[in-house]
């Protein structure tokens, strides 16, 4: 099977350095592999996402020698495949609506003040509309996986495994119902606060559209790679490797987000900098 790989920004601020490392890996594989360097736009955040951020995307990587075939897909124009996926996990009766805010979220906990259950989303949902149907939707609430029933219906998960080729506990990985029970929790696959399908709904289905082979970027991500393995088997999508690689982090230890436009590939490009001398400031 030929190599794809894929970067996939969000045009909601300047890229920085750690997006150039994860850009120039992920291209850097393809070509080592004689494989396709895909670029996909998550636009699905309509309230954040700019144009002109967009524009700027293409202007660094660009700038930086990568290349990519056109046309570049963007989340926005595939809400019709996000809404049959959730279709069909509806008929499954594997999600609910929820129309739960942050605090309410920590107003249920038992004891918040021990310290609110982490999971790869954050808090640990604790389950308050998880005995609502679909039927009960009300427009603008979110739209939560039931994880049990998603766990008893695909019956003995860890025959579902993924290969991790990054420098993080390389190697095969198995999915384990007590963590996605427990340690994971009723991740979200819509969110009411942006109007579109979550980014573990829409990841799982464009990189199985685009055919994906392995997907490249930070480790920070690493522990929502078992989401998308059990999304992917919900809804019979072709498993793929993960590569986690290191986040860039300024001099405090700290990693680099879009509000620290400072550290924006745009700025050390405006201030003269050669694309070498920005990937020699990232260790390549």
């Amino acid at each position: 099977m030929p190599y794809v790989t894929r970067f996939a920004p969000s045009p909601t601020g300047p890229l920085h350095l750690g997006h150039a490392f994860s850009a120039l890996t992920a291209y850097a594989r393809a070509q080592d592999q004689s494989g396709r360097f895909l670029l996909r736009i998550e636009d699905g955040d309509i309230s954040r996402c700019r144009p002109e951020w967009e524009a700027l995307i293409y202007a660094d990587l660009r700038w930086l020698g990568i290349t990519w075939p056109d046309p570049v897909l963007h989340v926005t124009v595939r809400e019709d495949i996000y809404a049959s996926a959730l279709e069909l996990l509806e008929e499954l009766g594997l999600i609910y609506p929820c129309s739960c805010t942050r605090r309410d979220v920590m107003n249920a906990l038992s004891a918040p003040q021990e310290g609110a259950p982490m999971g790869p989303d954050g808090v640990i949902y604790p389950g308050t509309c998880r005995h609502r149907q679909m039927k009960s939707f009300q427009p603008g609430e979110a739209i939560r996986l039931n994880m049990a029933n998603a766990v008893e219906f695909l019956g003995d998960v860890s025959r579902f495994s993924w290969q991790e080729t990054g420098p993080y506990e390389t190697g095969t990985h198995r999915l384990d119902a007590d963590q996605l029970i427990h340690g994971v929790g009723d991740i979200v696959l819509a969110r009411k606060d942006i109007g579109t399908a979550a980014y573990h709904l829409s990841v799982v289905i464009d990189d199985a559209a685009q055919g994906v082979t392995e997907a490249v970027r930070g480790a920070d991500l690493m522990e929502a790679t078992q989401i998308h393995r059990l999304l992917q088997a919900l809804l019979d999508l072709p498993e793929i490797a993960y590569h986690h690689h290191r986040l860039i982090r300024d001099e405090d230890g700290r990693r680099l987000a879009k509000r620290s436009d400072a550290k924006a590939i745009s700025k050390f490009r405006e201030e003269g900098l050669s694309p070498e001398e920005v990937k020699a400031l990232i260790g390549l």
